[in-house]
């Protein structure tokens, strides 16, 4: 086995795994599969955490994570696929990054990996074992890259600030007790 057969092999584990993962939070929030809340209930989360309206945001974020974990595991348009993954996972951290770092403690370590993982198939592209390949990379161009993942910032950055914005108004209205 040569470095460019171990590369490929590499990078559809890679796709395999992540796609993997991505596609079944997805079914979670979009068919409530895999114990999750389906649309109704994960739309109701997501109100909670301050994406609005919430099952127009669940329904977003099952698309992303179910449509792009699944392109992204087949090596189909795949710089769309990680960056919509990508995006999806930006929006996960979002919600806990209050909680620091590490997931042990319900920290954003885990959608970061996902998505920086998500964002370096993008980038890296799926390899020659391939849906991509095998159509002669009709939708993965490389001008698609930059173009995919900045879309996907510029989106996300705006849903995100909204977020962020509804939960500091919620939180202005609270105030800890002065005295014990």
């Amino acid at each position: 086995m040569n470095c460019t057969d171990r590369r490929d092999l590499g990078l559809l584990l890679l796709r395999l795994g992540t796609g993997g993962v991505l596609a079944a939070h997805g079914a979670q929030k979009l068919l409530g599969w895999f114990d999750g809340g389906g649309i109704e209930g994960t739309g109701q989360a997501m109100e909670a955490m301050g994406y609005t309206p919430g099952r127009a945001s669940a329904t977003a974020a099952g698309l992303a994570e179910a449509g792009g974990g699944t392109l992204l595991a087949l090596g189909l348009a795949t710089p769309a696929a990680g960056a919509a993954a990508a995006g999806a996972m930006v929006g996960a951290a979002a919600v806990h990054a209050p909680n620091g770092f590490f997931a042990q403690a319900g920290g954003y370590e885990y959608a970061v990996s996902l998505g920086l993982t998500a964002a370096g198939l993008a980038v890296t592209g799926p390899g020659h074992l391939s849906l991509d390949h095998a159509l002669g990379h009709a939708v993965n161009r490389n001008w698609m890259v930059p173009a995919a993942l900045a879309a996907t910032a510029a989106a996300t950055a705006v849903v995100v600030g909204a977020r962020n914005k509804r939960v500091r108004k919620a939180a202005e209205g609270e105030q800890e007790p002065l005295f014990d």
